[in-house]
Parts: structure tokens; C-alpha cells; sequence
């Protein structure tokens, strides 16, 4: 059999290996705590299960268009609307069956031998392997340099040149969970103006998840960049509704014709009932996330202030998304060793920074969504084997 080089340039998430291994040990009667998955704890707003299974009761389980329910689609634009005082057309909207497929349709419409595709490093991994996969040059960002993970737009506008295509950014930062304020977006949005062919991919699914009383600068509010801007959001983080696989692409209106043949040729389309579900967590009460963000914030504190009171381990506070980020060189480990050595001997799953890119070999990502008992935990374990 002579499969296709470019099924060889895929890459994959080492938190789905990590989780299997942590399934597997559990399975052996090991008391594992997993800080690993990119989830919360907290169930989906009841309000979006119930609409769910009334649109099955009704009948609501039928094929849809490719770019989503109208419906849906104007539930999303209303509400970017109500957030971000942005006007968006709904037919720029596409629901997606989850973000990934925004990113390997943006990713693909332009990567190509011969083309450049600039994305942070570390970042989630599929940035990475989806431009491998297309044979375009990844050009990775460091966001190792500054100390709090921030996005520095000197060094991207270092990187891009003739042959760039796109620019990938994410804000709030997964992995390090780091925050990017608008001065900084603004200075930016300011530089790639004189970059006129270059496409921007914001990935925004951690819009909502901020802290301090901080709001993101999102790129819907920077109107002369619509024609070269796509952002990517979705439900799965806000809501807690990531195996809905539930998501969200604003693209400029002279792509949606390629979006939808990429639709047609892929998915057909998202899941019906899951998408009255998904306007029924937009359109009803969202005590949820303001619970859940009360709860996080918790969270956060108690990992970062345990982290920081072990031996060897510093730790920025993250400003968004549910993550710690931590630097683990003074252990004497590396993050690939520190993780599987918490691992093997502590029980605490993590996922070790080189699995985000090659930048942050002294890092581990650490999910803060889980109670606060299984942290505490956690920290008691990873201070004993230290």
C-alpha cells in the first residue's frame, strides 16, 4: 500500500495519547488526577440539552446547508452583535462541527509549497500540522520570549515577508493561557496594514474566558481587516459544550463559496439538533459562565500559588483560558521528563510544553478546570515526589 506524503506530515494532540494512558492506568486501579484535557468540569447549560432533545422530539434531525441552520447562524451574528457591538452578516458565518474545521479550511486555502504560514509556537498543535499537511513552510512565532506569553507583534512583523500567506493568532493563549491587551492587538492591527495580501486567522474560543474584568480585543472590531480575516469561536469552551462539536467560522464574503464546497465535500453538514441547542445556549441565561468563571478564577489561584511553592517551579498567572503554563527547569527535568515523572510516580497527568512546539522544552500545560480538591491534591503529590 502507497499512501499520499502528506498523510505522513500529519501531526496529532499528545493530550489524546496521555488520556489513553491515564484511561489505562485508571483501568489497573491507580488513583489519577488529569490535568491534561483541554475541558472543564462543568456540565452544558441545561437550557441547551433541553432544546437539543425537543429539536429530536420535533423531527429536527434532518440534513441542513452546509453553513448551518439561518437560524443559528443569525443567533451567532446577533449575539457577536450584543458583545462586540460588531456588525456581522450572517451569511459570512459558517457553523463548523467543532473549530478544527475552521482552521484546516482557512489553513488550506492558502498553504501550498512555495507559500508561508506564520503561527505561534507553542500553540495547538493542529496550526502546526495542518500546514505541514498542506506542504507550505511553517514559520513558528516564539511566545516563550516574553515573560508573561504575550503575543509580540515585532517579532511577527520580523517573520512575514512576500511569500506569507497567513498569520495565526490566539488570544487567549492555549497553551500558556496568556492574555493579549489591546494596545498590543492595536499595534498589530497597525503593522500588517502596509502587509496588503496577508491573512489573518484569530482564534478567539477562549473569548469569554478572561480574568481580572479584562475584555478581549477581538479582531471583529478592526472593520477594514473583513476582507482578510477569519475568527474562529464556538461554543465549546464558554458553554461546556466540547463533545457537541459545536463551532463557528467569520469569514470575509468573497470566501464562503470555497467554505461551502469544503463543507459539502467533508461534513455535508453539523449535527441538526446540536445547532438548536447552540443558539439556545446564545440566546438564554448565562448564569452558567458566570459561575463557572467565579469558580476558575478560584481554581486559578490555588494551582498558580501551589505551583509556585514547589521547589524549582515558576509560574506566570494566567489571564485567560483555563490553563498554567508553568516553567519547570529548576526541577533539574525537562517538561517531557517533569511530565512523566508526575505521571508515573505522583499519578498527575499534565502535558509536557514540547507537545505545543518546539519552544518550550522547560514547560508543562496544566488544566486548572477541575475541582479544586483534585488541584490540591495534585499539588500535595507533585511536592512529595520533588
Amino acid at each position: 500500500m502507497k499512501i499520499a506524503k502528506s498523510v505522513n506530515r500529519l501531526g496529532t494532540e499528545a493530550v489524546y495519547n496521555i488520556f489513553a494512558k491515564t484511561k489505562e492506568l485508571t483501568k489497573q486501579g491507580k488513583e489519577i488526577i488529569d490535568l491534561s484535557l483541554g475541558q472543564s468540569d462543568f456540565k452544558s447549560p441545561k437550557h441547551a440539552v433541553d432544546a437539543a432533545i425537543q429539536a429530536l422530539k420535533d423531527g429536527h434531525h434532518g440534513y441542513t446547508l452546509p453553513t448551518g441552520i439561518i437560524e443559528c447562524r443569525e443567533s451567532v451574528s446577533r449575539k457577536i452583535k450584543n458583545l462586540y457591538k460588531a456588525d456581522i452578516n450572517p451569511e459570512r458565518i459558517v457553523i463548523m462541527p467543532g473549530g478544527k474545521p475552521t482552521m484546516h479550511y482557512a489553513i488550506s486555502f492558502f498553504g501550498e509549497p512555495g507559500a508561508e504560514i506564520v503561527y505561534p509556537d507553542p500553540g495547538f498543535p493542529i496550526y502546526e500540522s495542518m500546514i505541514n499537511f498542506t506542504g507550505a513552510k511553517a514559520v513558528p512565532y516564539n511566545m516563550i520570549k516574553n515573560k508573561d506569553f504575550s503575543i509580540n507583534p515585532d517579532e511577527i512583523f520580523s517573520l512575514i515577508n512576500e511569500k506569507t500567506r497567513l498569520l495565526i493568532l490566539n488570544n487567549p493563549h492555549n497553551p500558556t493561557g496568556s492574555f493579549t491587551e489591546k494596545k498590543v492587538i492595536d499595534k498589530l492591527v497597525d503593522g500588517v496594514k502596509k502587509f496588503s495580501n496577508l491573512v489573518i486567522l484569530s482564534d478567539e474560543v477562549y473569548d469569554r474566558l478572561i480574568f481580572d474584568k479584562k475584555e478581549i480585543p477581538t479582531f471583529l472590531n478592526y472593520p477594514h481587516l473583513y476582507d482578510r480575516l477569519i475568527v474562529l469561536n464556538g461554543w465549546s469552551k464558554t458553554y461546556a459544550m466540547t463533545g457537541w462539536r459545536l463551532g463557528w467560522g467569520v469569514w470575509p464574503e468573497k470566501l464562503i463559496e470555497h467554505v461551502f464546497k469544503f463543507c459539502v465535500n467533508s461534513h455535508s453538514c453539523v449535527n441538526a439538533p446540536a445547532q438548536y441547542g447552540a443558539i439556545a445556549a446564545l440566546e438564554g441565561p448565562e448564569d452558567h459562565l458566570n459561575q463557572m468563571m467565579k469558580e476558575f478564577n478560584e481554581r486559578r489561584k490555588l494551582l498558580v500559588d501551589g505551583l509556585r511553592s514547589l521547589k524549582g517551579i515558576k509560574c506566570s498567572m494566567p489571564g485567560g483560558s483555563f490553563f498554567a503554563f508553568p516553567d519547570v527547569k529548576g526541577t533539574g527535568l525537562s517538561g517531557e521528563k517533569f511530565s512523566k515523572k508526575c505521571l508515573d510516580e505522583a499519578g498527575v497527568a499534565m502535558i509536557p510544553g514540547t507537545a505545543f512546539g518546539k519552544f518550550a522544552t522547560d514547560n508543562v500545560r496544566l488544566n486548572f478546570a477541575t475541582s479544586r480538591e483534585n488541584i490540591s491534591k495534585a499539588i500535595e503529590k507533585i511536592d512529595k515526589i520533588l
